[in-house]
């Protein structure tokens, strides 16, 4: 019996462009970035590093970005936040059948962004009982030990609870876990959908 949600961010209530950044750094003639800078993304989705770090890190690798060019480029991978995802998720809250949590990687910058965009923020976030960024808690999806993180620090029990995120390499990661799982296609599913695909009782 499911008795707690685990629900990732990105692609599940905010949508994503992924290929977004990339496509703007190839406009300042950046094609591919080098492998220490992907190790200086992990560091900093964990709060390794800060934001003034990593700008600093990409501008001084690529001298023909501005701290402005960069903070826009690495933004641009956040689009809408539909509110009838919104509206679902207060109806859950309401509800009071569920223990609800947030599950993200993300970093300062994108959530910075995201408070001054979205005026429901607050709303959103006072709707989970946990809301766990990965840069605040130090760890990061896929690897196991953020799971087992959430669940020891929330006290769930992995068979009670369903963890919802459009990556398939985090679900094989919590499901290992025996977390029960939804693999999300953004393209095909909604989070709204959720009590007509996965939770029918």
């Amino acid at each position: 019996m499911i008795k707690n949600i685990i629900f990732d961010f990105g692609d599940v209530f905010i949508d994503l462009d992924k290929p977004a950044t990339d496509r703007h750094l190839k406009a300042f003639g950046i094609e591919e970035l080098p492998s220490a800078l992907i190790e200086v993304n992990k560091a900093y989705e964990q709060g390794k590093i800060s934001s003034a770090e990593i700008i600093s890190a990409y501008t001084t690798a690529f001298p023909q970005l501005s701290s402005s060019d960069f903070i826009e480029g690495w933004n641009s991978i956040l689009k809408d936040f539909p509110q009838k995802r919104l509206d679902f998720l207060k109806q859950l809250k309401k509800s009071n059948k569920y223990n609800l949590f947030l599950l993200s990687n993300t970093n300062d910058i994108h959530i910075n962004y995201v408070k001054d965009t979205f005026a429901f923020y607050d709303t959103f976030k006072s709707c989970f009982d946990r809301f766990y960024l990965s840069y605040e808690i130090g760890f990061r999806k896929p690897n196991k030990d953020i799971y087992t993180f959430v669940l020891n620090d929330s006290r769930l029990k992995p068979e009670e609870t369903l963890f919802i995120d459009d990556s398939e390499e985090n679900i094989i990661s919590a499901n290992s876990l025996g977390i029960q799982t939804w693999h999300l296609n953004p393209k095909t599913d909604d989070v709204t959908e959720l009590f007509n695909k996965i939770i029918t009782s």
